[in-house]
């Protein structure tokens, strides 16, 4: 089936929405001098799409889908959002690596860098909505279906894999004794990035859960969209190009025994 023409509609008018959301962002980034602010509204972001498509379809919360969904949305996404606010309040004044490092690399070019990065991160946000307004515009009021309760579930073991693993990080960072070591503890050992690996398992779930409704075949770019982007672009990529920055032999060690994404057990030494 194609995507409801109410679906349609409301997933384009997000990227309008976003975007100006992402250029309040851009300057108040240029006032604090801090790029790091906008992985706040990142997570921000999905929960104001959400909410968007939830008025345009005109769904209910009656409906259990649109109950669910709305559910899943907001649980995920202000949690991210606090956990990087936290991270952020934590440098602040600091600069995350990450945007030092782009400020660097751009130099006087870097106000313009950074606005074409945050208006990037808008469209990739708005893209990855289609998910939320298929599912928020089916009207059917059927019983759950084999993939939505699949879905269900691996959203709910991802939420409790990410949000242990960003608690593992930071107790780890907490640790006067572990400043300038590699965390490598619970989930750590198994994988560099547990984190990001869960985060990719939610979007396989918001991608199971709109199968099922008018277009919902179509939305499966979204979890192979952000495998691509946590894997080569913002995620593994750019954290660990910082990471050997700072933690230089050790993290090459961490490397070469642990699996950068999938969790696996260790390479035995050489």
């Amino acid at each position: 089936m194609n995507i409801s023409p109410l679906a349609l509609t409301s997933f384009l008018w997000g990227f309008p929405i976003v975007m100006s959301m992402m250029l309040g962002v851009f300057l108040l980034a240029k006032r604090i001098n801090n790029g790091g602010i906008v992985d706040v509204f990142w997570g921000l972001g999905f929960s104001l799409l959400a909410l968007l498509y939830f008025a345009l379809t005109g769904a209910s919360f009656s409906d259990w889908r649109a109950l669910v969904l709305m559910l899943m949305v907001l649980t995920w996404s202000l949690r991210l959002a606090f956990y990087l606010l936290l991270r952020f309040r934590r440098l602040f004044p600091e600069e995350d690596g990450r945007y030092k490092a782009y400020r660097e690399a751009w130099g006087s070019r870097a106000d313009l860098g950074l606005f074409l990065a945050f208006q990037l991160q808008a469209v990739l946000l708005s893209l990855l909505g289609l998910p939320f307004a298929v599912v928020l515009a089916n009207q059917s009021r059927s019983a759950p279906v084999f993939p939505e309760i699949v879905a269900i579930i691996i959203f709910a073991l991802a939420l409790a894999g990410e949000s242990l693993a960003d608690k593992q990080l930071e107790d780890f960072r907490r640790s006067p004794e572990n400043k300038g070591q590699v965390c490598q503890v619970g989930l750590w050992n198994y994988s560099r990035h547990p984190n990001y690996f869960f985060e990719w398992l939610i979007w396989m779930a918001f991608f199971l859960f709109a199968l099922p409704s008018a277009g919902g075949i179509y939305t499966f770019y979204c979890p192979v969209l952000m495998y691509f982007f946590l894997t080569r672009v913002t995620g593994v990529k750019a954290t660990e190009e910082q990471t050997l920055r700072t933690r230089g032999d050790a993290y090459r060690r961490y490397q070469e025994s642990t699996s950068a994404f999938f969790p696996w057990f260790k390479k035995a030494p050489r």
